[in-house]
């Protein structure tokens, strides 16, 4: 089964969004044309994606190019969303640690094949989990700093160092950016069929072979996103990855 660009999926497009912007309207919620804009994005997006991967997929060296090219938009975005522009090295390290493990472990087990078929579309799944990942890390422990900073300044009072004094506000932060992904690990095949599962049935192959993909694809986010949250909030404890406010005011 496959699903051709033509006028039946253009027709339910539009069906769609019409259908969110009128919900938007009737429940009175905030700029209803962001909807619009969104699904233009997607529309041309998709399309420009299509049209690269259609054209590298075939060359191991592209697709690799390819996949460096989607790091790079991952970590933009996270560094933006987290107001952390400077902080953009250290993000970076804290989602490599927990993308190239993963990547690794499915290459050297020979799981999928080093091909850029292959990669691009788990590689691809891994990154944009990472970078969610990572965002929520680091937006709920930024939170928790400004929101909780005379603790901070308690716990360095009674002598613990910086490090110490940011985790005691911190760590408790961290679990509760990982639940997205737990949930989505556990109500896979209960609750939701994921992307992967789906994808590889419309590409042909059979139930089993989809449950082993997705199975394969969630573990690997779940391992993924637990590797970066670590790193980051040990990287948040030095004091290397936070925004220029909490820098300023988190002084030893």
């Amino acid at each position: 089964m496959t699903i051709d660009p033509g006028l039946p999926v253009a027709l339910a497009v539009a069906v769609l969004l019409t259908l969110t912007i009128v919900v938007y309207l009737v429940g009175d919620l905030p700029a209803p044309r962001s909807t619009l804009v969104a699904a233009g994005r997607a529309v041309v997006q998709l399309g420009l994606a299509a049209l690269v991967i259609a054209a590298v997929v075939r060359n191991l060296a592209l697709s690799v190019l390819l996949l460096c090219a989607m790091f790079v938009v991952a970590v933009v975005t996270t560094v933006r969303r987290i107001e952390a522009p400077k902080a953009w090295p250290w993000a970076t390290l804290a989602m490599l640690a927990g993308l190239l493990p993963v990547v690794a472990v499915v290459l050297l087990t020979r799981t999928i094949p080093p091909t850029g078929i292959a990669l691009v579309p788990v590689v691809g799944i891994l990154a944009g989990n990472t970078m969610n990942g990572h965002t929520l890390a680091c937006r709920r422990a930024f939170a928790a700093l400004r929101e909780e900073k005379n603790q901070y300044e308690a716990a360095l009072s009674l002598g613990l160092t910086r490090p110490q004094s940011i985790a005691e506000v911190v760590h408790r932060r961290i679990p509760e950016a990982l639940i997205p992904g737990l949930d989505q690990v556990r109500t896979a095949g209960v609750v939701t069929l994921p992307g992967a599962f789906i994808g590889v049935l419309l590409g042909g192959g059979t139930p089993a072979q989809a449950a082993a993909a997705q199975v394969l694809v969630l573990v690997g986010i779940m391992a993924a996103q637990t590797t970066t949250a670590v790193v980051a909030e040990r990287l948040i404890g030095e004091a290397l990855l936070l925004p220029d406010d909490l820098k300023a005011s988190l002084r030893p």
